[in-house]
């Protein structure tokens, strides 16, 4: 079954996927709890804003892809939407976690994905995440690919190939924007200190000056 996906399709199946197994109380989703889920800050990147016209569709296009479906409750004021991820990959339950966060969080270590899907399963060892890893990378219609091992890195990196090919440009450039964001937020941050610390010294000097000035009034 070859499915190839878009970035906003993406990100409300990982979503709808992420909070089934995270808040099943809160699953299915309406169409605004969905686009909170998947404008959220923790457990992505990138980070998105999505408005709903634009989630609203993602799911249209789901739907027509036999990915999602549309739940009219008789208690329900709105519409809610659910995922049919599993039957549509032939997904293991534990295989779905590790697919939410490829989805969700972008190309990972087997360390990183046993870390980051811990608020979805526990794994119990490196292994058994290595495990699922190959299998997933070995069928007939490979679902993820593992990249190059990147310089510096212990480590290589698995991809989810729900979205077509991996663009390995855009791979590698991912660490080197994430580093020199980093670098730029650390440079700011001691350009903050200092100019807090100047702050603290003129204020430290205007003091001074006004005891100083009071003292000579004592003896004029």
């Amino acid at each position: 079954m070859s499915i190839t996906l878009n970035e906003y399709e993406l990100r409300a199946l990982g979503a709808l996927v992420e909070k089934q197994i995270a808040t099943p109380d809160y699953y299915p989703m309406t169409l605004n709890a969905l686009v909170n889920a998947c404008n959220q800050k923790n457990h992505r990147d990138p980070v998105v804003a999505y408005d709903e016209a634009t989630v609203a569709k993602a799911l249209e296009t789901l739907r027509e892809k036999n990915l999602a479906y549309v739940f009219h409750g008789s208690e329900a004021r709105a519409p809610k939407y659910g995922h049919l991820f599993p039957k549509a990959f032939d997904l293991s339950e534990a295989e779905v976690p590790l697919m939410s966060v490829l989805i969700l969080r972008g190309p990972q270590t087997p360390g990183e994905l046993r870390s980051r899907s811990q608020h979805l399963r526990a794994f119990e060892s490196l292994a058994e995440v290595e495990t699922l890893l190959q299998g997933l990378s070995l069928r007939d219609e490979p679902l993820i690919v593992k990249l190059p091992r990147q310089p510096n890195s212990r480590e290589s990196r698995f991809a989810h190939l729900l979205g077509g090919p991996v663009e390995m440009e855009q791979i590698e450039a991912a660490p080197r924007a994430s580093a020199s964001v980093q670098q730029s937020q650390a440079g700011n941050e001691k350009i903050a200190r200092l100019e807090e610390e100047v702050a603290a010294l003129r204020q430290e000097l205007s003091e001074l000056k006004q005891q100083f000035a009071e003292f000579r009034k004592q003896f004029e």
